[in-house]
C-alpha cells in the first residue's frame, strides 16, 4: 500500500512543480470575496469624500504595471498577494480601528486573510525551490511603494478622519485591479 501512495505523492509533486502542469488554479471564490472586501469598503465610509478634497492627494497607484498584459502569471500571484498583504498590514494598524465601524473592519480583515490564505500554496509553488518570490521585479517593487506612501501619509496627516477617506478610496482602486488581476489568472488556467 505504501508503494502506491508513494507514487501518487510524486505524481502530485511533478505535476504541480515549476513547470506547474496543473498550474496555480485559485478557488472562484477568491475573486467572490474581492467583490465583497470591495463592498465593505464602500460600507465603511464615515464621511462625504467630497469634504475631503483639501486632503486628496495623488499616489500614483501602478494601475497600468498591475493590469498591464507583461505580467506573467508567476509575477501576478506574487503581486496580488503583495497587494493583498499590504492592505491587509493598513487595516491592521491601531489607528485604523479607531477609524472605522469594528464590525465591518473585521470582516474586512478576516476576506483579506483568507485570500491571503488561499494565495499561499500558490506563491510557495511560484517560489519552487530557489525559496523566494519575485518580490524584486517592478510592478511588486511600484506596489509597495505605493502603499509606503499611503502609510506616511497617513502619518502625515496624523491619521485624521480625512485622511483616512482619501486611502480607503485608493484601496478601493487598488481592489478593482485586484480584481482584473484575479479574472486574468483564472482565465490563465
Amino acid at each position: 500500500m505504501a508503494l502506491p501512495l508513494s507514487l501518487l505523492t510524486i505524481l502530485v509533486v511533478f505535476s504541480c512543480g515549476p513547470s506547474g502542469a496543473l498550474g496555480c488554479v485559485l478557488p472562484q471564490k477568491h475573486i467572490l470575496l474581492s467583490k465583497e472586501n470591495l463592498a465593505l469598503l464602500r460600507q465603511m465610509q464615515r464621511i462625504s469624500t467630497l469634504s475631503c478634497l483639501n486632503d486628496t492627494k495623488d499616489f500614483r497607484f501602478p494601475r497600468r504595471m498591475v493590469n498591464g498584459s507583461q505580467v506573467q502569471e508567476a509575477q501576478a500571484i506574487s503581486l496580488l498577494h503583495r497587494m493583498l498583504q499590504d492592505v491587509s498590514d493598513l487595516l491592521l494598524t491601531e489607528h485604523a480601528s479607531a477609524a472605522w465601524n469594528t464590525t465591518l473592519l473585521n470582516q474586512l480583515r478576516m476576506g483579506l486573510y483568507q485570500q491571503l490564505e488561499d494565495l499561499e500554496p500558490c506563491l510557495l509553488q511560484e517560489m519552487g525551490e530557489g525559496g523566494t518570490a519575485l518580490p524584486s521585479q517592478r510592478p511588486t517593487l511600484d506596489v509597495r511603494r505605493y502603499f509606503e506612501y499611503l502609510f506616511r501619509y497617513l502619518e502625515k496627516k496624523q491619521y485624521s478622519d480625512c485622511a483616512w477617506e482619501v486611502v480607503r478610496v485608493e484601496i478601493m482602486r487598488s481592489f478593482s485591479s485586484i480584481i482584473t488581476l484575479q479574472e486574468r489568472l483564472s482565465n490563465m488556467d
